[in-house]
C-alpha cells in the first residue's frame, strides 16, 4: 500500500472554494478506486496550505485509478472548476509507504 499526499498552496481568499473542490473529490475519488483518508483546509497558524491524502495498492492501481477519474464526470467537472476558480497556486505530489502504525 501507498499513500498519495498532495501539498496545495490556495488562495487564502478563496478557502470556501477549496473546501467545495475537497467535497467533490470526496465522491470521486472512492469512486474511482483510491482509498481516500481526507483532505485537509486551513484551520489555524497558515492559511495557504492544505492536503489531500489518500491511498492505493501501488504504482499499477494509482495508474489506473487516474485514468478513471479522467473519465468521472464529476472528477473532469472538479478540476475544470479549480482551473476556472484559480483558487490552487501550487500543487506537490508524494507517494509515501507507511512503516510503523495501523
Amino acid at each position: 500500500m501507498i499513500t498519495c499526499f498532495i501539498r496545495y498552496e490556495i488562495d487564502p481568499f478563496k478557502v470556501e472554494a477549496f473546501d467545495h473542490y475537497a467535497r467533490n473529490w470526496g465522491e470521486a475519488i472512492p469512486r474511482c478506486g483510491a482509498d481516500l483518508i481526507g483532505y485537509f483546509a486551513p484551520h489555524e497558524g497558515s492559511a495557504t496550505t492544505a492536503y489531500g491524502v489518500y491511498s492505493v495498492a501501488d504504482l499499477a492501481a494509482y495508474e489506473a485509478y487516474r485514468a478513471r477519474l479522467r473519465d468521472d464526470p464529476l472528477g473532469r467537472d472538479n478540476f475544470a472548476f479549480a482551473q476556472a476558480e484559480r483558487f490552487i497556486r501550487r500543487e506537490d505530489r508524494i507517494f509515501l509507504r507507511l512503516v510503523l502504525g495501523q
